[in-house]
């Protein structure tokens, strides 16, 4: 083990981490002699693994239960599959660190999440991301950042945030606020949950295509509105019944999403639903809730998990980095690239 540096100021620092040696830290676990709790108001909640995948499976899988964000640094390509996120470099992992030292908890949360959703049914993974979703919203690192957001208020939209433009074959979707880059509104969450349900009936077997009007699929919820539910459980119960996910994952089969432009937060987890998913060489995609200390909170955690893993939504979700087209093709997180 070695101590990369101490930690004496009053809020987490990047730059106070632990690197465990994978043989010494599968000793410590086995024999018990490890001391893996975290003064989390004071310390950076991180374990840094190096080469983590040679670690046993009984040292694995007794790192599952560790409220810390599970980092393995490997040099030579081989990695784990029980760690939250792999890094290739030290600088790779200080940016890393500087990232999740923004907002701890909530990064934390979401490798915990991460953990169990892969292992889930769709319904019980969307319950784990709702409540811990509901939970961080009366944490302290969501408070800030609606705090340093301001005050957003929209004036009455009177056009449809959905069109629907049915035929005997198809039906396409298609998100309608385009001034506002698809800002995903309750409205907007709305018409497409009453949309996707009538697909739904016994005997419809249209194929279904959904879309962003003008130059952006969707930035994701719109910001007017965070903070806006009178409290966390109110707020989950409204994610329990008005929400699109769970028909977008009954249907899947059938739907088709088209990106152009960016897809961020709900934009990119609703989409990750459909069994196909095709993007233009222009599109972005991005899941900057962890950075607001939250966790994504429309089906991400199961959506996007199922698409290219965990490990690769926890850098996502922890770095907030901006996924061009080509890597999110390579990834798995669409299936095609279309003018």
């Amino acid at each position: 083990m070695v101590q990369l540096s101490n930690q004496s100021a009053d809020t987490p620092s990047s730059n106070s981490f632990v690197l465990w040696e994978a043989e010494d830290l599968s000793d410590a676990l086995i024999k018990q002699t490890a001391d893996l709790r975290f003064d989390w108001r004071n310390e950076l909640p991180v374990l840094v693994i190096n080469e983590a995948h040679e670690l046993s499976e009984s040292s694995s899988r007794l790192l599952q239960g560790i409220p810390a964000v599970l980092i393995e640094l490997s040099g030579d390509g081989n990695t784990s599959s029980y760690v939250d996120i792999v890094v290739d470099s030290e600088k790779e992992l200080h940016a890393l660190l500087e990232s999740i030292s923004l907002n701890p908890i909530a990064s934390v949360i979401c490798c915990q999440v991460l953990r169990h959703t892969e292992n889930l049914s769709t319904d019980l993974g969307l319950l784990l991301e709702s409540v811990s979703y509901g939970t961080l919203q009366n944490g302290n690192e969501f408070k800030k950042w609606l705090d340093g957001r301001g005050r957003r208020v929209r004036p009455d939209e009177t056009s449809p945030t959905v069109l629907v433009n049915a035929e005997s074959e198809h039906v396409e979707l298609q998100l309608n606020r385009p001034k506002l880059k698809n800002a995903f509104s309750a409205s907007m969450r709305d018409s497409l949950v009453e949309a996707l349900r009538g697909l739904a009936t016994e005997g419809d077997n249209r194929s279904i295509l959904i879309t962003g009007k003008g130059s952006t699929f969707c930035i994701g919820g719109d910001p007017a509105e965070f903070g806006t539910v009178e409290n966390s459980a109110t707020g989950h119960m409204i994610r329990s019944i008005a929400n699109a996910a769970p028909w977008l994952d009954l249907l899947s089969e059938r739907i088709t999403v088209r990106v152009n432009g960016a897809a961020i937060g709900a934009g990119v987890e609703l989409a990750a639903f459909a069994s196909h998913v095709e993007a233009s060489k222009d599109a972005w995609f991005s899941l900057p809730e962890v950075g607001m200390g939250l966790i994504p909170g429309a089906g991400g955690t199961v959506s996007i998990s199922r698409r290219i893993g965990k490990q690769l939504t926890a850098r996502m979700c922890l770095t907030g980095e901006r996924v061009n087209a080509t890597t999110a093709l390579k990834w798995g997180l669409v299936d095609a690239l279309v003018k």
